[in-house]
């Protein structure tokens, strides 16, 4: 990838890391992964359009950040096990990790890390997380492994975060924006505290299936939809583009921005942050994966741009 490639537009940002992975599809999409938190960096439609959020630190700074070992937040950024006291940040460390690149051609790439002295001091635990990159005409699919390396069981969370932007190209006015649910969802919803923790439910705001967007949904931090019926979702705009996110073995869902600003981040997860009464060990965490040693654990979501009628 060169400085005078489309895919990388001026934007606030700066300059864009020089050890971008490229991908694409002749005809379909283009992205580009950035090897600290292996993280989307770019990723443009057919007609040169960005559908990713640009990063603008006066903002907010992710793009499509990883979110593991944990998805939000710990009560008090912490949690117990085996008698001792560990402290995470909220979502994480993969987002702020430089993985390694692995196999890379012109429509795939594969990022792993692993544990090592720096992540063991906040998480014991021997992992190898890999996250692969494919695209297929006008489809991106980002695929996880979690691999427990260890000899005894080991918890864990996981998710995307992909900011996509809002409204999206040629995709007419901001308010006209919709996220359709492929299947009917509970009535209620779960709700954050001021500390980021789950706290409270409230009735959905669903109107059937449609999520109708607008900022005073976002007042108070993200609509979470635990266990949420739907693995697919389609964002778009009346006569507009749409894109179709579907997931894998996600069964959660937080849709979250920050109020004007011009992004929507639909966010499918296994396990969320902490119920405000929780103070448990990490193995009683609720959303928490427990895998065996040996074993390896799999999801994926896959973004599909579809085109205006």
């Amino acid at each position: 990838m060169n400085e005078q490639s489309p895919l990388i537009p001026t934007l606030p940002q700066g300059t864009p890391p020089e050890d971008l992975v490229p991908i694409g599809a002749p005809g379909g999409l283009d992205a580009a992964i950035n090897p600290l938190g292996a993280e989307l960096w770019f990723l443009r439609d057919r007609d040169g359009g960005h559908l990713l959020w640009n990063g603008n630190p006066d903002i907010w700074s992710g793009r499509a950040p990883i979110l593991f070992p944990i998805v939000g937040r710990l009560r008090d950024d912490s949690y117990r096990h085996d008698g001792h006291v560990y402290r995470l940040p909220r979502h994480g460390f993969a987002r702020h990790a430089r993985f390694t690149p692995g196999a890379h051609d012109d429509h795939h790439a594969l990022f792993r890390l692993e544990d090592n002295a720096e992540t063991r001091a906040a998480y014991p635990f021997a992992f190898a997380l890999t996250i692969s990159y494919a695209i297929t005409g006008n489809t991106l699919t980002i695929g996880a492994e979690v691999a427990n390396r260890g000899d005894t069981p080991m918890p864990f969370s996981f998710g995307f975060h992909p900011a996509l932007r809002w409204p999206l190209p040629q995709g007419g006015l901001r308010a006209a924006h919709h996220i359709l649910f492929d299947r009917p969802e509970a009535p209620d919803i779960a709700r954050l505290d001021s500390n980021g923790l789950l706290a409270r439910s409230e009735p959905s705001p669903l109107e059937g299936q449609e999520l109708r967007l607008r900022d005073a949904l976002f007042e108070q931090d993200a609509l979470i939809f635990p266990e949420v019926n739907s693995h697919a979702f389609t964002y778009t705009s009346p006569g507009g583009p749409a894109i179709r996110l579907q997931t894998e073995n996600l069964p959660d869902l937080g849709i979250w921005t920050k109020p004007d600003a011009d992004f929507i981040c639909i966010e499918p997860w296994q396990g969320h942050a902490d119920a405000d009464d929780f103070s448990g060990d990490i193995f009683q965490k609720p959303g928490v994966i427990v895998l065996p040693p040996g074993e390896v654990w799999k999801a994926s979501m896959s973004l599909t741009h579809e085109r205006s009628a």
